[in-house]
């Protein structure tokens, strides 16, 4: 299948999409520290960047988006143009993830993830029940948290 757009405005619309400070890290990032959980974000010194760390509780949390991470859900599917390439980029990020993951786990950090299709799409949560799972999360001795639509 051809794309719609000519490739000049596919480059320019694909460059436009940012890796940090996304409309769901913000979301999450505003109404956590509103619940009175301080934070520092793009955490460079460790491992993945995660989007919030949280050093008192000894946490990182990532917000990742479900086409670029590869999420199994309703948000994610393949793209019919240029396949190979979006096969071996999204697998690479998958395996990213997973690396930095397990150093994370290995230097003592507990690691939460919250999908992008808990807070949008049909399958989404509520916005109270995703900051009350991570509220809980952080005060808790649970090594991760994942959510995720339903």
């Amino acid at each position: 299948m051809a794309d719609v757009v000519d490739p000049a405005t596919r480059s320019r619309m694909m460059a436009g999409i940012r890796g940090k400070n996304t409309r769901p890290e913000l979301l999450i990032r505003k109404a956590l520290h509103a619940r009175g959980f301080r934070y520092r974000i793009h955490c460079k010194d460790l491992p993945g960047n995660p989007d919030l760390c949280f050093p008192k509780y000894r946490a990182v949390i990532f917000v990742h988006g479900c086409f670029w991470h590869g999420h199994d859900c309703h948000l994610f599917k393949w793209p019919k143009t240029r396949p190979e390439f979006w096969r071996t980029k999204i697998n690479r990020n998958r395996e990213v993830d997973a690396k930095a993951l397990a150093e994370l786990a290995e230097a003592g950090w507990r690691v939460g993830t919250v999908w992008e299709c808990a807070l949008k799409g049909r399958e989404r949560l509520s916005l109270e029940d995703i900051l009350a799972r991570c509220s809980d999360w952080l005060m808790s001795d649970s090594e991760c948290l994942t959510i995720e639509g339903t």
